[in-house]
């Protein structure tokens, strides 16, 4: 696979280029030494180019992405609460919780600034790269593709996160062209919109050795797709959705699980659209660096199954979404501990446990023993799966013969059996599935599951303030607080850090 590495220059360079824009922060000032690569002397050869692009991408493993913020989407969300060692512990996660989201929370703060890095650093890419002469023709249009990719990506974080948000298509050259106002979202998703139809031009159909894990044209595709049904158009997103089962080449794994075994990372004839690219080696807390930290973050809170030799039992789920597991579904022990499982050392997952009273804990990111000695994990992320190509489908065509048959693809695999197969607990017609739009929001919630959805989708259905409420009104029963977002929380605040550095900037109604 393809690893973040890149020339410290380059980085550097990058930094300095960045310093003072939106999301960044005054320690990339103080980086040095800063008079050994300069934009004048830079971004001259091919190697220079695909160093830049590296860059980019590099900050899809931190904590502004996937090692903290997006998994703590899930967490606001009705599929898991905070976990933890209680108290202060996560006390970021737990206002997410709760839905009591001060300005300074740290995960909307990461969020922000994660995505602006990475989108700002793909801005130069489009501006820089054109211009290099003598790259090989097909490298170059590969390097412009994966920067729109990579903007593209982190634009569309940014709009379902905090609705309008600050738009640069080129890299800031002064106050006046940092210390921007936010733009309507509509206007964001053209962007996006636009960024990903040429991605899909210029990006290649698949990649061997090293370069095995770059965005496809069937990753921007696929992204183009979600866009698409996010924005409510739905028969759009259908087409798109389809292109990529027909031409693609990829085929479902025919079990859930398979999903998620490191030795399956980016096979090119497989399931995965697009994976953030992990790889371990630290033996230290970091979240910062090219490891996953949810193979310890997740883990029980119990001696002996990660290295660190006690798992931080975050991301724990909760009661009624396991409990709404149907009989059957062959994806609930890839994806959770339920007390009685026997975990790779022999222990059993006990009835309760600090973070989690009921006994639950997040598997799905669980690899277990990678090393004594290494603390973070080689896991990729799959952020786009063909399994999703097929329920936006379903979702876009509705209850036809071809939405069936899509729907039936996810279910399949999941229970060996379609909807209305006669007396199934699984039929459509069941109490818990009343329609077939419900039908595939709620097959999204469990084949997605902990996969950093099921907020955005609960956002985009307006189901937030209605489900949420559902949910603490049953956790009640059990003598467990939840709270309870309002209209306000269908956005998240804008951080407080870019409101003091930037005074064009106005926070979301409620905050």
């Amino acid at each position: 696979m393809f690893t973040f590495t890149y020339s410290r220059g380059a980085y550097l360079l990058a930094l300095g280029l960045l310093a003072g824009s939106a999301g960044c922060t005054s320690k990339f000032l103080e980086e040095s030494p800063s008079d050994q690569i300069t934009d004048a002397n830079f971004y001259k050869t091919q190697n220079d180019a695909i160093q830049a692009v590296n860059a980019a991408y590099s900050e899809l493993t931190k904590e502004g992405q996937y090692n903290a913020a997006l998994w703590g989407m899930d967490i606001g969300a009705d599929i898991s609460t905070t976990g933890g060692g209680g108290g202060s512990d996560g006390i970021e996660y737990t206002q997410l919780d709760d839905y009591n989201i001060p300005s300074t929370n740290f995960v909307c703060r990461r969020l922000w600034e994660g995505s602006y890095i990475a989108l700002q650093r793909a801005n130069i890419v489009l501006q820089k790269v054109p211009l290099i002469t003598g790259m090989d023709p097909a490298i170059q249009k590969r390097c412009l593709g994966e920067a729109q990719f990579i903007r593209a990506k982190m634009y569309f974080d940014l709009v379902r996160a905090f609705g309008d948000v600050p738009l640069y298509t080129a890299p800031p050259t002064g106050v006046d062209q940092v210390n921007i106002a936010r733009t309507p979202q509509a206007d964001v998703y053209k962007v996006i919109e636009s960024d990903l139809t040429a991605a899909i031009g210029n990006l290649p159909a698949s990649y061997s050795g090293a370069d095995l894990g770059r965005a496809t044209k069937w990753a921007a595709q696929g992204l183009l797709a979600k866009v698409l049904l996010t924005e409510g158009k739905k028969a759009e997103a259908a087409v798109q959705a389809q292109a990529v089962i027909d031409n693609s080449g990829k085929t479902m794994w025919a079990k859930y699980g398979d999903n998620f075994v490191v030795a399956n990372e980016n096979n090119n004839a497989k399931e995965s659209l697009f994976e953030v690219q992990f790889t371990n080696g630290r033996n230290q807390y970091d979240r910062n660096n090219v490891g996953s930290s949810m193979n310890q973050f997740f883990a029980p809170r119990r001696g002996g199954l990660v290295p660190a030799g006690d798992g931080y039992g975050f991301n724990v789920p909760e009661p009624d979404f396991v409990a709404g597991y149907e009989p059957g579904d062959t994806r609930k022990p890839v994806s959770v501990w339920v007390p009685g499982d026997v975990s790779p050392n022999g222990s059993i997952q006990p009835a309760s446990l600090p973070g989690s009273p009921f006994g639950f804990d997040c598997k799905k990111w669980f690899v277990g023993m990678v090393n004594t000695n290494i603390w973070d994990s080689p896991q990729n992320v799959a952020v786009l799966r063909l399994a999703e190509m097929y329920l936006i489908v379903a979702e876009g065509l509705g209850a036809t013969p071809a939405g069936y048959e899509a729907l039936n693809k996810v279910r399949r695999r999941a229970f060996g059996a379609d909807y209305n197969t006669p007396n199934a607990a699984h039929d459509l017609n069941a109490s818990n599935t009343p329609n077939f739009q419900d039908a595939v929001i709620r097959e999204r919630k469990y084949e997605l599951a902990f996969e950093f959805d099921r907020w955005f989708d609960m956002k985009r259905t307006k189901t937030l303030i209605s489900g949420m409420t559902a949910q603490s009104a049953y956790l009640a029963t059990l003598g467990v607080r939840r709270g309870i977002p309002t209209e306000k929380n269908y956005v998240l605040p804008i951080p407080q850090s870019e409101l003091d550095a930037n005074h064009n900037l106005v926070q979301n109604p409620g905050y």
